[in-house]
């Protein structure tokens, strides 16, 4: 069976207003990985000519808010997704539009389990960003947490 997830990628626009703002885009969505994309525009740059370091981490926390849309979207109207802390490594500068690619680290059936079991889960998504030449510029995680409606 196939989940339909092409719905992501507006429901974040719409949801997240700097989503638009920025003009991030998704391609790839999946519940377990997706990748997104931000253009180059001169107004996101930084002082090196390159895109600044809160729209790299935008894009990543960007991205991996969608994969955590896509994996527990059953889960939403019991649950708020929520992200807890991050932790971002820029390796070198990038130029030009950036790709992000968010993976869940945990199956989502697991973290669902915890839900399940009157716990508030917590789980990591892996993300790696790469610039208009295809270089790896940055690495991230973000851990999550599915806080239980009340």
């Amino acid at each position: 069976m196939t989940t339909d997830t092409s719905w992501v990628g507006a429901t974040m626009g719409t949801t997240v207003p700097w989503v638009g703002t920025v003009g991030v885009e998704f391609g790839e969505v999946t519940p377990q990985r997706v990748v997104a994309h931000l253009p180059d525009a001169a107004e996101l740059r930084n002082h090196v000519g390159g895109p600044h370091a809160a729209m790299i981490f935008g894009l990543g926390e960007t991205a991996s808010g969608a994969v955590t849309l896509a994996a527990f979207a059953p889960a939403m109207e019991r649950a708020t997704p929520l992200p807890v802390r991050s932790d971002i490594e820029y390796l070198r500068v990038a130029r030009g539009p950036l790709t992000a690619v968010a993976v869940l680290e945990r199956p989502a059936a697991d973290v669902l389990a915890e839900l399940d079991a009157g716990t508030r889960p917590e789980f990591a998504v892996a993300v790696t960003i790469s610039d208009a030449q295809a270089r790896e510029t940055t690495r991230m995680t973000v851990v999550w947490t599915l806080r239980p409606n009340r």
